[in-house]
């Protein structure tokens, strides 16, 4: 089996500030370690890609190839597809690990869709998104499901009634923006290891390819005007309100990378 991994890390257990999740701090990166290497311990006969997806992409250490040698990594940032750097047709299944839930969930640690300083809401469709949902739909491009999410309870719940057969463990209880409760580590490592070996015994039909209906209509909400003024003069972008704008097309690639690209371009509103 050839096994796609997105790496985020605001829904792992021991993390709740976003200091938790910066660089400098290496107690919490030993906090996903170990909870990676929990994932990673079943698939050792399987060929594993894991895109570091957190930020500017360096969370992970390379050396976790030396004990998993089946494992290839991709860090860095900025990058096409960002989160979903790497992955193509030939993989099987896709899991998300680390993942949180959507910007204005109530009780949600460190809820936010791509950006949690620039991006208010995001809709597809007329549903309200979250960073699975998005990522989930690109996979569905080259025919690859979602297997498996490892990420905190209030993201469980807003999955609930769009996959077939998912794998899900929910890695701590969140009771506010910037709190959770943690069951023991040791608990939650055995559990995310069961779940894996769980989500194996599945065949690739057997979950979700998920997908939108054309055509295909983005409707993203900033967090102030002024990035909706930067994004305004970008091709197929429609100006809906003061802070909304609009993107449709049949082709969900270019409504994926339009999301990046207003991503990148309203992370420059900070030096303004």
């Amino acid at each position: 089996m050839k096994i796609y991994i997105s790496f985020d890390f605001e829904g792992l257990a021991g993390v709740t500030q976003w200091s938790d999740v910066t660089k400098g701090k290496d107690f919490k990166q030993y906090y996903a370690m170990e909870q990676l290497k929990a994932l990673l311990k079943p698939l050792k006969e399987h060929e594993i890609v894991i895109s570091d997806s957190h930020a500017m992409g360096d969370n992970i250490l390379w050396e976790i190839s030396k004990e998993f040698p089946n494992v290839e990594l991709i860090s860095g940032g900025i990058r096409k597809y960002y989160m979903m750097s790497g992955i193509d047709e030939s993989f099987d299944r896709m899991i998300f690990f680390g993942y949180h839930s959507g910007v204005g969930e109530l009780y949600s640690t460190m809820d936010h869709t791509y950006s949690s300083s620039s991006i208010h809401n995001i809709w597809i469709n007329g549903k309200y998104m979250n960073e699975t949902l998005i990522n989930a739909a690109f996979g569905g491009l080259f025919n690859v499901p979602l297997a498996m999410v490892v990420g905190d309870d209030k993201l469980e719940k807003q999955l609930n009634g769009y996959f077939n057969n998912l794998v899900y463990v929910s890695t701590k209880e969140s009771i506010g923006r910037f709190s959770a409760k943690f069951k023991p580590m040791k608990k939650l490592l055995e559990e995310i290891e069961n779940a894996t070996q769980v989500m194996l015994n599945y065949k690739k039909e057997d979950f979700t390819l998920f997908t939108f209906e054309k055509p295909i209509e983005m409707i993203v909400e900033f967090s102030d005007t002024l990035r909706a003024d930067m994004v305004e003069s970008m091709p197929l972008v429609e100006r809906i309100d003061g802070r909304k704008v609009k993107l449709v097309h049949d082709d969900y690639n270019v409504v994926f990378e339009g999301l990046l690209a207003m991503t990148y371009i309203t992370m420059a509103a900070k030096y303004i």
